[in-house]
């Protein structure tokens, strides 16, 4: 199967099944046994199954605003309309009313991402005649300015539930996937390092969360050990906030998650961690062991990349270890998940 910033595809879906559980439910699960030649194909066919399911339930409409001059009343009269339309000889009501419109940002994101898709070199022409066969759904629905969209603004309710995978993978795709040709217009690229890095952070919580729920996955909030008399300067430190920690036991385990096209930074061709992800992650671990029992360790897990080196480290500083290892995600997700099984020995 093709790779993906030596990722393979298929390894890019579990990856977002995990980040988004709704991908393991119904008519998604097939995605993961099929061959995609680049990842614009793996998101047309999540978009397509998607939205496919939600024209069977209809697409989502919302109230929305009107105005209009009409022959009879129609919701709530506006007077000031009105009068100029008698001032201009014409004998109509000038009437603002609700209307319930497919119209409505979601569908109208879903649109846009569609398009954006369908404009892209690099996806197939069987998957573009998926999507064309869903676009004639969306006539009475407009496209919008990417640049436009207000992603923390939109709202689910229960009847709209549905939209929240969706319009994730449209944030993915949007985000992380676009850049602006010098004629002005969208084309895809692939994914950045840095939309990466949040989907690997993502993915291993989600894993350990979904197969381990005896270790109380979660972000945690990492306060700085510091003497009481001098605790005026708590307000000026920044705040720590790991990725993720698991709890087994009385014994803790922080773990950073990195991905970066090289997981080394070489000084003289000479091979080293990342200095600032090694103070972090000892940061964490020190500040989060305040009482110094040694029972918090401390994991900077990187994504393999095409570098010969992986680092594959482990040390005790003080009374704490702290390892730093290579996930590789160019296999089979087996053994992928048998790498964060084998993390959990701490």
């Amino acid at each position: 199967m093709t790779k993906d910033k030596t990722i393979l595809i298929r390894n890019i879906y579990y990856m977002l099944s995990y980040a988004f559980s709704e991908l393991k439910k119904n008519n998604y699960e097939h995605i993961a046994k099929e061959e995609f030649d680049h990842i614009q194909d793996l998101f047309a066919e999540i978009l397509y199954k998607g939205v496919s399911a939600q024209l069977k339930r209809g697409l989502h409409r919302k109230y929305v605003e009107r105005q209009e001059n009409l022959s009879v009343l129609k919701g709530r009269l506006d007077i000031k309309g009105t009068i100029t339309n008698r001032m201009r000889c014409q004998n109509r009501l000038s009437c603002e009313y609700d209307d319930l419109s497919e119209n409505n940002p979601l569908n109208q994101i879903l649109k846009t991402t569609i398009s954006v898709l369908l404009r892209d070199i690099n996806l197939s022409s069987s998957r573009k005649a998926q999507l064309r066969q869903v676009m004639p759904f969306f006539s009475e629905v407009e496209e919008i300015d990417i640049r436009a969209i207000r992603w923390e603004n939109l709202t689910y309710q229960r009847n709209n539930q549905a939209y929240r995978m969706l319009m994730n993978v449209c944030y993915f795709i949007i985000d992380g996937m676009l850049m602006t040709t010098e004629s002005g217009k969208y084309r895809m690229t692939t994914f950045s390092d840095e939309h990466l890095n949040r989907l690997f952070e993502r993915f291993v919580l989600e894993y350990y969360r979904t197969h381990h729920k005896e270790l109380s996955a979660n972000p945690d909030r990492i306060y700085w050990d510091i003497n009481d008399n001098e605790s005026c300067m708590v307000e000026y430190l920044p705040i720590m906030k790991s990725d993720i920690v698991l709890h087994k036991g009385e014994r803790t385990l922080i773990i950073d998650t990195k991905y970066y096209g090289k997981a080394m930074q070489y000084h003289f061709s000479k091979p080293s961690i990342h200095s600032n992800n090694l103070y972090q992650i000892f940061t964490y671990v020190k500040n989060y062991d305040a009482h110094h029992t040694g029972n918090v360790c401390g994991l900077l897990l990187y994504a393999k990349t095409e570098e010969d080196m992986a680092p594959d480290l482990s040390a005790i500083f003080g009374n704490n270890r702290i390892m730093v290892k290579t996930l590789d995600l160019n296999q089979d997700f087996e053994a992928i998940s048998k790498q964060l099984e084998q993390f959990l020995n701490f």
